[in-house]
């Protein structure tokens, strides 16, 4: 590590740019290299037991290539399954040392092989060590015999070579620490016979080398004392009280001196282990043997198992577990009914097979409570340990994870797994996983254990706020009240916490000579969108602008909609009448009338314009009644403003008639003005020629007036026919299959205005919709169909130009999207 290091710095000063680049490349590729492999390859190291506090092992952080200056920052950790403190680390120095007693009798037991296996845990990045304490084992135990007296029974007639068994010590340490020499007291009757083979399984036993005579000795105390090899040697004793009897001389004999049995573990109660079968060459009572376990055995033997005295069957009389003992050692007497009594021995051995009764364990150490949804793929997230109880086969564990989820496992020691981050993240299509690891082990049948694993998903900040649809449309009428609220804007963000919290701001622009923040603003937690001032729909008839949103995530993201206010226009102006004179200023209209004109003459024409648009600026013209009632000899066209005679005039007329003519558009409410024409009757043959000059130059210039509307009505005429059968052809390529009633049908007649005269009272409305595949259908096109009222007069000449005037007046207002105030048609 320390070379990679100084390969490090070395890279860092002879590169730049791309081969800076590259070399740091290279080096992670080492790092990353060189961490598997210390990961990978377990530390060994030893101390013995009954170890003092404080005692050095090792120096495990020189020893795993860390940094002492890293132990802290790294968050240096050291975990031992269920061994509690025994071991720690000096963060100071890196040196595992002994932190409290260690017993290896109580650790391993018997075992030949104990350790202490330690995972040590540095983050930053993650890595994991796994490190082998060896338990070196002490002579701290001597040997222990199964009771500190023992009472033999020895006939006198017994012959020499007479062989007595003997239950041996017990030495809880290993190896050459257990190893037992045995010595016996000086005495001229016994002496010791030790077994040779390994497994010490034949009972230590008193060969007789002098015959006994009761009536000399009766009563024999010797001391058997065990030695075993340890350095310093330790020693027990148990003192052998041997009563010499009379009479019954031949003791029972067992076929065989050792018995070797397999059991199965968790044997039913009432199994039968073995039956023996001991011999007596006595005859009579003291030829009759009754079997019992031997006077020290174990408390746990006798709850495990039982003896029948008569027929020496032994059966199962409780829990037979492998985990908890292997091999059992019966040591059996049977003895016959003499006087005294003789006795015979055998030792049974039974080797406990294993079966799967214990299922695997799962243990997960959750290191990330949640995962960022950018985190990448190798990220680890628990460390996972399995064990299991059983043996062989039965404890060959295989685990696997919940499939399909972006997560794996990876081992990283026998039996200790990585869950690991798979494949990338998406908090929104999945913000928890709920994962299932299943443990397996080879066992026939296998047993399993699933745990559960929660994996949170933390949201980073990757979707910005969307709008439903990219534009809006907003309809406002004008002279709206200022701060008045017009549309609210709403934007989603699929991402949660601040991430998801929007703010909503204008896109600031130039409206003409102003800013946009002085027309509208919107609130910039609830979207809602308010005008800051009265909008006239004659100043400004489309404001477009753009709403941003943006949420608080670091960085953060936004959106833009774009929202299109039309002001609707309100009948707010009144008619504007254009007099004749400097500046069409206010006045009264005069004109010189010939009293030799006919009926239906014009006469003289009243012209107002209104600033409004469509129906508001709709302009009607009435002729107000003559004071005291009287019958006028004149009128006025309802839409064209034309004054004209109703008969011929005659001698009885008044020279002058003052007229008042009421200018009205259809607003709601109607608003109106009022225009004054004084008319002056003249004798034909007594008007000046100044005045006939002038009535043939205004009768020159309303003919070429006349014209100019008629070239104006035919060009809007064939321009709206072209946008007619343009917009018939969209729709028949879009409607080719027959729409359905309510799509595309035709609406219902609709009545659209009644005029004062009755002309218009039967209007039509017919709508022609095109089909679209997205929304509901529109009407695109409106064209009127005008029906006369009953009782009109045909032949009133006067009355039927009206009409057409009052027809092609509406056509052009429906149908072209212009404003036009006022068109003169004659």
């Amino acid at each position: 590590m320390k070379c990679l290091f100084t390969n490090q710095k070395r890279v860092t000063m002879l590169t730049s740019g791309p081969e800076r680049q590259g070399a740091w490349l290279l080096l992670h590729s080492l790092l990353l290299l060189a961490a598997w492999e210390t990961g990978s390859s377990p530390v060994h190291y030893s101390v013995p037991e009954e170890a003092k506090h404080g005692s050095f092992v090792g120096r495990i952080a020189q020893d795993l290539g860390l940094e002492l200056v890293e132990l802290v920052p790294r968050l240096f950790r050291v975990a031992s399954k269920g061994r509690g403190d025994l071991l720690e680390v000096n963060l100071q120095n890196g040196i595992l040392f002994v932190n409290s007693r260690i017993d290896r009798e109580e650790l391993c037991g018997r075992s030949a092989e104990c350790s202490i296996h330690l995972e040590v845990i540095v983050d930053r990045p993650l890595q994991v060590f796994h490190v082998e304490v060896e338990i070196k084992d002490i002579n701290d135990n001597p040997p222990v015999f199964p009771a500190t007296h023992k009472n033999l029974f020895i006939s006198e007639t017994r012959p020499l070579d007479s062989h007595f068994s003997l239950e041996g010590a017990s030495d809880a340490d290993i190896g050459a620490n257990a190893l037992l020499t045995y010595r016996l007291s000086p005495n001229e009757y016994f002496s010791l016979e030790v077994p040779t083979n390994d497994e010490q399984v034949t009972p230590l036993e008193l060969v007789l080398k002098k015959p006994l005579d009761r009536e000399v000795t009766s009563e024999l105390l010797l001391v058997l004392k065990a030695t075993d090899g340890g350095k310093p040697e330790l020693t027990g004793t148990v003192q052998l009280n041997i009563t010499v009897l009379d009479a019954n001389d031949n003791a029972p004999v067992f076929d065989k001196a050792v018995y070797r049995i397999k059991l199965l573990e968790n044997s039913r109660n009432g199994t039968l282990v073995i039956r023996l079968n001991a011999s007596d060459l006595d005859e009579g009572s003291n030829g009759h043997i009754l079997y019992s376990f031997a006077t020290d055995v174990s408390s746990n033997t006798e709850a495990s198992f039982r003896i029948d005295a008569n027929s020496g069957e032994i059966k199962v009389n409780g829990k037979i577990d492998f985990e908890e003992i292997k091999l059992w050692k019966l040591q059996i007497e049977a003895v016959d009914k003499g006087n005294p009594p003789m006795f015979g021995h055998c030792t049974i051995l039974i080797e406990v097979l294993d079966i799967n009764d214990n299922a695997p364990e799962l243990l997960v150490t959750s290191l990330l409570l949640s995962i960022p949804e950018d985190a990448p793929p190798g990220t680890v997230i628990a460390l996972i340990s399995v064990t299991d109880h059983d043996a062989g086969g039965n404890a060959r564990v295989t685990c696997s994870l919940t499939p399909q989820v972006p997560f794996k496992l990876v081992s990283t020691f026998k039996n200790y797994y990585s869950l690991v981050l798979d494949s990338a993240l998406d908090r929104e299509k999945v913000s928890e996983y709920a994962l299932v690891l299943i443990a397996r082990d080879g066992g026939s049948p296998s047993l399993s254990t699933m745990a559960s694993v929660s994996v949170e998903v933390a949201d980073v900040n990757d979707n910005a706020p969307a709008f439903a649809q990219p534009e809006y449309t907003v309809f406002v009428k004008e002279n709206n009240p200022p701060g008045c609220h017009i549309f609210t804007v709403s934007a989603r963000d699929a991402d949660a916490l601040e991430n998801a919290l929007v703010s909503y701001s204008l896109v600031e622009r130039r409206v003409g000579e102003r800013a946009l923040s002085s027309y509208v603003s919107v609130h910039a937690e609830s979207g809602k969108v308010y005008a800051l001032q009265p909008l006239d729909h004659e100043e400004l008839e489309l404001l477009q602008f753009q709403v941003s949103a943006h949420d608080a995530g670091v960085p953060p993201l936004g959106s833009n909609v774009t929202l299109q206010v039309f002001v609707l226009d309100e009948n707010d102006n009144a008619p504007a009448l254009l007099l004749p004179g400097p500046g069409g200023g206010a006045g009264a209209l005069s004109q010189l009338v010939a009293r030799s004109v006919g009926a239906g003459h014009v006469v003289a024409k009243v012209r107002a314009v209104d600033a409004d648009s469509g129906y508001n600026a709709w302009l009607s013209y009435e002729l107000q009644p003559a004071v005291g009632g009287a019958r006028s000899p004149f009128r006025v066209g309802l839409y064209t403003g034309e004054i004209s005679t109703t008969r011929a005039l005659d001698e009885a007329d008044a020279p002058r008639h003052r007229l008042l003519v009421l200018v009205k558009d259809h607003g709601e409410p109607a608003l109106t003005a009022t225009a004054t024409v004084l008319l002056s009757l003249e004798d034909s043959g007594q008007a000046p020629k100044a005045s006939t000059r002038a009535s043939t130059g205004a009768a020159g210039a309303e003919a070429a007036l006349v014209d100019v509307n008629v070239y104006l009505i035919i060009a809007i005429c064939a321009v709206s026919s072209l946008f007619v059968l343009t917009l018939l052809l969209y729709a028949a390529l879009r409607c080719s299959a027959p729409p359905s009633e309510g799509a595309c049908g035709p609406g219902k007649p609709t009545l659209v205005y009644s005029s004062a005269v009755g002309s218009w009272s039967y209007s039509q409305q017919r709508r022609q919709r095109v089909c679209s595949g997205e929304g509901p259908p529109k009407a695109d096109l409106m064209a009127f169909s005008p029906s006369v009222p009953p009782g009109s007069s045909s032949g009133d000449i006067g009355d039927q130009q009206e009409f057409c005037e009052n027809v092609s007046t509406v056509i052009l207002r429906c149908i072209m999207p212009l404003n036009v105030n006022h068109i003169v048609v004659h």
